[in-house]
């Protein structure tokens, strides 16, 4: 195999380098996550359509700073006390995600796109931590988050870049979940960028979300189809052959 030129090989060295905390962890309070300071970074940097200002949170990273140190230092595991239930676990790994892919994103120094080798070093090497616990964000969504249950998390869970579910403008909460995973789920199943109905070919398009997690969707429905349609204000024909719309990996950034 011919050696790779010293360039490339730094990039990918430095993508594989665990990703460090913005804040030294003594300097990271106990106690509920600060909710408070992700729903700024969402509320200021994050437009109706859901792309993000990347420049600005960069600008002005204290909001996300301290969200994103809560998450290295605190999670379910190591302090359940502030998680009374289900619905709050889920919450806070829904948000967890989300801020850690940003994080990550300025960290790499705001990518065009994720796809090629940027894929393998954003989900896959340069580890987070989560509760104190280095894990990369594949692990994240595949062996935490998506052991939880709930399918409408791929209508929630955003690595920011065009391709994923509308980045909502505030933090989700344990008390208002429910709601929230279910106004997600209606937003992104009738979105026309998401599913796409052919009669003329007897076609229904989805997003390629579908077929990354196929069975985590087949889990409680018979069919994709079956489980968009929970979601549709107009139901799509169960009937029609499924194919899936290709993802875009390019960084969701705001004009």
């Amino acid at each position: 195999m011919r050696a790779l030129p010293a360039t490339l090989l730094a990039i990918l060295l430095a993508g594989c380098a665990a990703v460090p905390s913005p804040l030294p962890g003594d300097r990271v309070p106990a106690g509920p996550p600060p909710y408070e300071a992700w729903s700024r970074v969402l509320e200021r940097h994050v437009d109706e359509q859901g792309r993000i200002d990347f420049a600005g949170v960069a600008r002005a990273r204290a909001d996300l700073d301290r969200f994103v140190a809560y998450v290295y230092e605190f999670a379910p595991d190591n302090a359940p006390q502030w998680f009374p239930g289900a619905d709050h676990v889920l919450a806070f790994h829904i948000n967890a995600y989300n801020a850690l892919a940003m994080h990550k994103v300025l960290e790499a120094g705001i990518p065009e796109t994720l796809a090629g080798w940027r894929r393998f070093a954003f989900f896959l090497a340069g580890k987070v931590r989560v509760g104190g616990v280095r894990i990369s964000l594949y692990d994240y969504e595949f062996r935490v988050i998506r052991a939880l249950g709930d399918a409408r998390i791929h209508a929630a869970l955003n690595c920011m870049s065009v391709g994923c579910p509308r980045l909502p403008r505030e933090a989700f909460r344990g008390e208002d979940l429910q709601t929230q995973l279910d106004r997600e789920a209606r937003r992104f199943f009738n979105e026309a960028r998401n599913v796409l109905v052919d009669d003329s070919a007897r076609v229904l398009r989805v997003s390629e979300i579908l077929r990354f997690h196929r069975a985590h969707f087949l889990e409680s429905a018979p069919s994709l189809a079956a489980y968009v349609n929970r979601y549709r204000e107009v139901p799509v024909p169960e009937a029609y052959r499924v194919e899936f719309i290709d993802y875009d990996w390019t960084v969701n950034r705001r004009p």
